[in-house]
Order: C-alpha cells, then sequence, then structure tokens
C-alpha cells in the first residue's frame, strides 16, 4: 500500500513540475524584432504572440483533460452526409493529369529558363507541395484521383492482363523507401544549388514518375503508392485531418477535424519516422533562412556566399533537425509511459501518438509558405497561360500584372504574420485535441491519459514557441 501511495506521490510530484515548467514557457520576453517570410520586418510585441500562444495550447490541455473521453469520442465522430461521389471518373481526371504534367515537363525542357515564367518549378514547389497539402488538409485526399499515376497504371494492368500485384513488397520495409524518397524530395527543395532551374527538375520530376509508375507494375498500384510512392501517403496522411470524408460506398460528409484518427492504426516505426520528417523538413526550411542559423555557422547573413558553399552545412542541419525532433518526441514517449504507469508497449504509444504531429505539420507547411502561394501563385498563372513562352494566352491570364505588394508593406506584413500565427498555434491545440483523444484510447483511465500525454503537450508548447519565433526572428536568403 506505501508502496503504491509512493508511486503516485511521486507522479503527481511529476505533474507538478511539469505544469511548473509550461507556466515558465508562458512568461514574458524580450520583444524581438520580426520579419514575415523573405523581407518584410515590422516591430510587434512578439513576446505577447510568443506567450498568447503558449497559453492557448497548454490550456487545451487542462481544458481536455476535464472532459470525458467517450463524450468527446461521441461529439468527433458526428457526420453529416452530403450526397454521393461515384469512382468512375477517377481514371479519367488522373488520365487528364497526367498529359498536363506530361506538357509541365515538356516546359521544363523547352520552355522559358526563368523559373519565374517556367510553368513546372512553378506548379511543383507553388500549386503542388503548397497548394494540395492545403487542399488535402481541407477537402479529402484529392491526390487520390488527381495523381497522374492511377490512370495510366489502370490503363496499361488492363493491356498486360494484370491489376494485381506481381511481387511481394517484403513487409520489414515498412515506409522506409518512402522515408528515403522523401527525404531526397527535401534535400532538393532544400539544399541542392538548383531546385528552381527547369531543365533540371524536369529530369528529377519525370525520372521520378517513370520510377514510381514501373514499381507499381510490379508490387501493384495500391502496395506501391501506400508504402512507397512518398507524396500518395503524405497526402493521405494530411487528408485524416480534412473536413471531407468519402467512405467506401462513396458517400461524402461533413466531419470534424481529425476525426478519421479514431480508428487508425498505430504505425510502424518507419511511419513514424516518415512523419517526423515531414515536420523537421519545414522547420528547417524556416531555421536555414534565419541570422541566427547563419551566425552558428559563422556566415554573415548580408554576405551569403550562395546554395553551392551551403551545400554540407544544409545537409547537416537537415538530418540533425530531423534526429533531434525524433529524439524529443521519443524522450517524450518514454516520459508520459512511465507516468502513466509503463504498462503499454513503447512502439505501440509511439505509433498512435504520432499521429498528433500531422495537424502541426500541416499548420506549419501552409504558415511557411502562405507568402509564397500569394505571389508565386500569381507568377503560376501568368506561366500557365504561356507555357513555352511563345505568345499563347490559353486561359487570359498571361498578360496579368503581378502584385507582389500583396505580401509587402506593414500593413500586409502584420496581416501575414498574424494569419500564420493563427495557423500554428492551431494546429496544435488540434494536435493536442488527437493526442488526447489518442491517449484515452491507449489509457480508458481519465488521470492515466492525462500523465501519458503531459511531456508530449510541454514539447509542443515548446514547438509553439519555436515556430513563432521562426516566424519573428529576421531572415535572409
Amino acid at each position: 500500500m506505501s508502496k503504491r501511495f509512493s508511486q503516485r506521490q511521486t507522479r503527481w510530484a511529476a505533474f507538478t513540475v511539469a505544469a511548473s515548467a509550461c507556466s515558465v514557457l508562458l512568461l514574458p520576453a524580450q520583444a524581438l524584432a520580426h520579419a514575415s517570410d523573405r523581407g518584410h520586418v515590422l516591430l510587434l510585441p512578439t513576446n505577447y504572440y510568443l506567450a498568447g500562444g503558449a497559453f492557448a495550447v497548454a490550456a487545451s490541455f487542462l481544458v481536455l483533460s476535464l472532459m470525458s473521453p467517450e463524450a468527446l469520442r461521441r461529439l468527433w465522430r458526428k457526420r453529416l452526409v452530403l450526397f454521393r461521389l461515384p469512382d468512375t471518373a477517377r481514371v479519367a481526371v488522373s488520365l487528364l493529369s497526367f498529359a498536363v504534367f506530361v506538357a509541365l515537363i515538356a516546359a521544363g525542357f523547352w520552355g522559358s529558363r526563368d523559373p519565374l515564367s517556367n510553368p513546372l518549378p512553378l506548379t511543383i514547389w507553388t500549386l503542388l507541395w503548397t497548394g494540395m497539402t492545403l487542399a488535402q488538409g481541407m477537402f479529402g485526399n484529392l491526390w487520390s484521383w488527381l495523381n497522374p499515376w492511377y490512370g495510366p497504371w489502370r490503363l496499361l494492368a488492363r493491356l498486360i492482363g494484370s491489376e494485381d500485384e506481381r511481387m511481394r513488397l517484403p513487409s520489414w520495409l515498412g515506409y522506409w523507401l518512402a522515408f528515403l524518397f522523401f527525404f531526397g524530395f527535401a534535400w532538393f527543395e532544400l539544399v541542392y544549388p538548383a531546385p528552381d532551374d527547369p531543365s533540371k527538375l524536369a529530369m528529377v520530376a519525370g525520372g521520378y514518375w517513370l520510377f514510381s509508375f514501373v514499381l507499381m507494375l510490379v508490387f501493384g498500384y495500391d502496395v506501391w503508392s501506400s508504402r512507397g510512392e512518398f507524396l500518395s501517403i503524405f497526402f493521405a496522411m494530411l487528408a485524416r485531418f480534412s473536413l471531407l470524408d468519402r467512405d467506401e460506398a462513396g458517400r461524402l460528409s461533413l466531419c470534424w477535424p481529425g476525426a478519421k484518427l479514431l480508428d487508425a492504426t498505430s504505425l510502424p516505426f518507419s511511419g513514424g519516422a516518415f512523419l517526423l520528417l515531414a515536420l523537421s523538413s519545414v522547420s528547417f526550411d524556416g531555421l536555414m533562412r534565419t541570422f541566427f542559423w547563419f551566425g552558428l555557422n559563422g556566415i554573415n547573413p548580408l554576405e551569403l556566399p550562395g546554395r553551392t558553399a551551403m551545400i554540407g552545412m544544409g545537409s547537416l542541419g537537415l538530418v540533425a533537425t530531423f534526429f533531434l525532433l525524433a529524439l524529443l518526441f521519443g524522450v517524450s514517449i518514454l516520459a508520459g509511459r512511465w507516468l502513466a504507469g509503463g504498462r503499454l508497449p513503447f512502439t505501440q504509444i509511439a505509433g498512435l501518438l504520432v499521429w498528433s504531429i500531422v495537424p502541426i505539420a500541416l499548420a506549419y507547411h501552409i504558415a511557411h509558405y502562405l507568402t509564397d502561394v500569394l505571389v508565386n501563385g500569381q507568377y503560376a498563372l501568368v506561366a500557365l497561360s504561356d507555357p513555352f513562352a511563345l505568345g499563347w494566352d490559353l486561359f487570359g491570364t498571361a498578360h496579368m500584372t503581378v502584385t507582389a505588394g500583396i505580401a509587402a508593406g506593414a500593413d500586409a506584413a502584420w496581416w501575414l504574420w498574424n494569419i500564420q500565427a493563427v495557423l500554428i498555434v492551431g494546429g496544435h491545440i488540434l494536435a493536442v485535441l488527437v493526442a488526447h483523444v489518442t491517449a484515452s484510447r491507449l489509457a480508458p483511465v481519465t488521470s492515466q491519459a492525462a500523465l501519458l500525454q503531459i511531456p508530449l503537450t510541454m514539447l509542443m508548447v515548446a514547438y509553439t514557441l519555436f515556430g513563432l519565433w521562426l516566424l519573428a526572428t529576421p531572415t535572409a536568403g
């Protein structure tokens, strides 16, 4: 009896320490001059934003810990059925997407050499990597219809008489192949000296499409798109947080964000690593532009040596950011497991709670690339009307005036920074909600579920501060 009391006392002492740590994070900090992404400098009361964001995340945990998990799950499961969306047009839509992709690859080779006039880099880096990410998080798995593989695969598989997998992909591989492709994609975008060069991007994108298509024929479309093709996996994971859900019968319904995680299975170690890489790569994209990062590497941010000279430090930083986040996440899971009694396997806890990383990754992604969408999205509309720089005007936007001022000036910077701050804080609050519901599945006793997620909540509070600091600190490059 005394031993049990001692353990309980120890856990509540740990709870007190955790709460105290959260309160320390809320203390006012020195105001910083902030810059919204790429070039705006505006003095704002940054300490209030940091404190307010951290308080919102911590308070959401305290409020949710007082709610009944069962009542919360019942509310979260509610659906509003809209209409039926049959699957008959999926092949046609994918074939159209493939035709557009082929035209973009051709434009990459034979169109303008200017990345702001060629539609390929603008489509991949702005419309696909940012716009499609937002669409997946809002409207569901549109990528399963729009990807340029499904239609050609269905046609060729029918011609050769095999729509099933011919070879079995070893189960021990998990998501590791997708992880490696995702890392290569992040390295090409963030570290490679010329990711916007149209011809080089055309070779990489075209080569990746062909490589993935061959493996879909070898292992089957469903297998490779769910375990090897990183874009399909990433977008499918984001779609679990969308406001729209489509069931197996094709019925489309309106749901709460993240509700599709109520029945999610525990991800293997490779799947958790994949999600952590999605968050760490976007975080490093913000970090590598800060004066702090340049100073850490002995570089004057006003005298940048160019991307070629920074390949080594960029590669190391990308790897280190992932391992640091993975370490912090692992420690928070181990600490939560110890606080809750240590009965459940670490892999099961980590594999379920890692889903709470997805809304954070989605929020960071949209907030970080917001100005890129607002400005480069206009360039994309211009370039798509004249993809080969031949004087065409296919969509009536070839002569549209690009308004860069939409993201320039004090007023624009103030609005942009506040929208970005709301996105980041909102993403972390949703992550706390996901962690709370998931923890209640792992530990039905309310007190155990709360103890299980305390360290992870502390990590989320700290990451909120880090994300807001990235928005507030001066950047270059």
